[in-house]
């Protein structure tokens, strides 16, 4: 909200925003990971900018009285069936991460994640912990692998012009009609080159040539693994930025969970959240100046060489949360009168 209000005194802008609980603070007020009056106020506005929602101490609810229960009933609320994952090493970051900074270096990936379907939302499901027995369910349809496989064949068109679809045919049936279904999308984009691999082989391949992936589509929880493990390549993931679209309002959320650890210590990254609000500007609001603006800012601050506890080697100088958000609201120029 700092950039956000740096960025409305530098364009001119008044941004209206209300506050809605979610997920756990929800629970703790008004019993439901997911209120009635914070959907209808999502439903109503042009975007939706959304803090992590998990806590351990309800790990042992029940499924609908998780946290995590909220944010799956809002996707599926809103339709956001396509969750775009951006990850790029900054400048000057190249070593943080656990890879080699020469191959580091130039890595600058799109996960396109299906949000609505697969494993999460699957039925039947059960668990019977005193029988030792539970089942998830994982389907798909046709259409549901169409309208998000051709998000990433339109984003690829304005990247580097290649998709990777990810899946696990060699085991799963849902696999072998998501790997047809990219096919046949792929014929339709003869300008975008598509390339197949079986999830396992995209792991270990995204730690040996990271630079090799331009934007990688592929279902919900193979989606969910995969951009963590990203995010792990590109120094940590409080870094990253995602949103979440579909037919309605778009969701904006950072990558990163909720680190109930780190709550109140001033000591979390922003910029996963900054650069989130950047991707809301642009895919929510139309206000592309704007996003590139925030992006900018970004850069220039880790350019100057700030960072904040999870990139800087342990007992080194660490920008706290709010002095590093300070910091990138701070290159955003101000307005000047013409």
């Amino acid at each position: 909200m700092t950039v956000l209000k740096a960025v409305a005194a530098r364009f001119g802008h008044d941004f209206i925003v209300s506050e809605w609980p979610i997920g756990a603070s929800a629970m703790r007020t008004k019993g439901v990971p997911l209120p009635e009056e914070t959907l209808a106020a999502c439903h109503d506005a042009d975007a939706v900018l959304l803090g992590a929602v998990g806590d351990p101490a309800y790990d042992l609810a029940p499924h609908d009285k998780r946290p995590e229960a909220g944010l799956l009933g809002i996707r599926k609320a809103l339709g956001l069936y396509a969750n775009i994952r951006p990850a790029r090493v900054y400048a000057g970051l190249e070593g943080a991460g656990p890879l080699k900074p020469e191959i580091a270096f130039g890595l600058d990936l799109v996960v396109v994640r299906e949000l609505t379907g697969g494993l999460y939302f699957g039925n039947p499901r059960s668990l019977d912990l005193a029988a030792g027995t539970a089942v998830n369910t994982l389907p798909y349809t046709r259409a549901e692998i169409e309208r998000v496989t051709e998000v990433a064949f339109r984003l690829a068109k304005g990247r580097r012009k290649k998709v990777t679809s990810v899946d696990k045919s060699n085991v799963l049936e849902t696999s072998q009609l998501w790997r047809s279904v990219a096919t046949d999308i792929g014929a339709r984009h003869p300008e975008v080159a598509l390339d197949h691999q079986l999830v396992d082989s995209c792991a270990m391949n995204l730690v040996l040539n990271p630079t090799a992936f331009d934007v990688v589509v592929t279902e919900n929880l193979f989606g969910d693994i995969l951009s963590d493990e990203v995010g792990a390549l590109v120094g940590s993931l409080g870094l990253l930025p995602s949103a979440s679209l579909g037919d309605g309002p778009g969701l904006f959320e950072p990558v990163h969970g909720s680190a109930p650890a780190l709550a109140g210590r001033d000591i979390a990254n922003p910029i996963g959240a900054i650069a989130t609000a950047a991707m809301l500007l642009e895919d929510g609001l139309g206000l592309k100046e704007e996003a590139a603006t925030v992006r900018r800012a970004i850069e220039k601050v880790l350019e100057k060489g700030a960072r904040t506890a999870d990139l800087v080697p342990r007992g080194a100088r660490a920008l706290g949360t709010r002095e590093m958000a300070r910091a990138i609201a701070d290159e955003i120029p101000a307005h000047v009168a013409v």
